[in-house]
């Protein structure tokens, strides 16, 4: 397939978007024709569909990034490093889903969900289970392995090489930290907003936001200055990004977001919105969530009582002027940052992107 051209000093998302496309689709039909005897197209098919639907914010972001501390004319190795980011982003969410055992994704069943189905009917129900989530896990893995690829595969120079590899590190050791954090806070209710938001920190702002710009960038060659900037507009950015999940994953409708609003309220989720709610609830109140939150049996009324008390405690509304006023904190950061015009409109197009969404 052709790869989309975009002007240099224009930035134009759905470009990128078809663009990114381009490039894993290309890579992905390229690794289903190498050893057709080991299952491999099969696989590669599947990474293929569960890719497809995604937002592909990481790798608008990347590009952003890239043109907006001047760019060039190789768009060809910044969409394959932006493609890099998207294949490293499923080995995350197929990791995800299965630590959170959850049931679908982008409105399709998980990847271990899909893999546990089509498992031999004769085995027992643990096996096939089983099988689901080993399969999964590979598959992840697989993903993970091509992002590298895709990145080595990029035509950068050794400058460039040397500029963004240490920058995917990083994102990728606090990806898994906040990941850990998430986990460790997961079945454990507190009214430690702190807490919470430093998880949303790692696990959502540096890696969602700030390092997608900071890798793009550093394949344009940005300075301190540039990186400065755009931690300033990423990270309060990525936190109301979180915060905006977060709520979605209470009242979000399922025929947006792909999947159910009793997910993360059977799983016991300790977000910012739990937080605020513990902390503003009389004993009651307070009994009554711990009891709910992290049931795995937690049902549609249940789900009616918490949201109940998270407006009688004003949690959701807390957590709507967060969102405002870290957006605003961001597009602040934009002020006077070394940026280009255009690169600044569309940051700002971005954050009411990651803000304002009902998905």
């Amino acid at each position: 397939m052709t790869t989309p051209t975009l002007s240099p000093g224009r930035l134009d998302a759905d470009t990128v978007r078809k663009s990114v496309d381009v490039v894993l689709e290309d890579f992905l039909t390229a690794k289903a024709g190498t050893t057709p005897q080991h299952h491999l197209p099969y696989l590669s098919g599947l990474l293929k569909d569960f890719l497809s639907g995604g937002k592909r914010i990481r790798p608008l972001l990347c590009v952003t990034g890239w043109q907006a501390v001047g760019g060039g004319e190789d768009t060809e190795t910044v969409f394959r490093v932006a493609a890099c980011l998207e294949m490293f982003h499923a080995f995350a969410l197929i990791h995800d889903d299965v630590m959170d055992d959850s049931d679908t994704r982008r409105g399709r069943p998980t990847i271990h969900r899909t893999l546990a189905a089509l498992c031999a009917t004769d085995r027992r129900p643990d096996q096939i289970e089983r099988f689901g989530v080993s399969g999964a896990v590979l598959l992840g893995d697989l993903a993970l392995t091509w992002s590298d690829e895709l990145l080595h595969s990029a035509g950068l120079t050794p400058d460039q090489f040397d500029a963004v590899l240490p920058l995917l590190s990083e994102m990728r050791t606090e990806v898994m930290l906040g990941q850990y954090l998430d986990l460790q806070a997961t079945g454990e209710l507190t009214d430690d907003v702190e807490a919470t938001l430093t998880v949303n920190r790692y696990k959502t702002a540096k890696y969602t936001i700030e390092r997608p710009l900071h890798v793009g960038a550093a394949v344009a060659g940005a300075g301190p200055e540039a990186m400065e900037a755009f931690t300033a507009y990423a990270l309060p950015l990525g936190e109301a990004f979180q915060l905006r999940d977060d709520l979605l994953g209470v009242y979000g409708d399922p025929e947006s977001t792909g999947k159910s609003q009793l997910d993360d309220l059977r799983a016991g989720k300790n977000t910012t919105l739990i937080a605020l709610a513990l902390r503003g609830s009389d004993t009651g109140q307070a009994a009554r969530l711990r009891s709910l939150i992290g049931n795995p049996l937690l049902d549609e009324r249940d789900a009616a009582t918490i949201q109940e008390i998270f407006a009688a405690t004003t949690a959701r509304e807390a957590v709507e002027q967060m969102i405002d006023d870290r957006r605003t904190q961001a597009l602040r950061a934009l002020d006077d940052a070394p940026f280009t015009a255009d690169a600044v409109n569309a940051l700002k197009q971005i954050a009411r992107m990651a803000t304002v969404r009902n998905s």
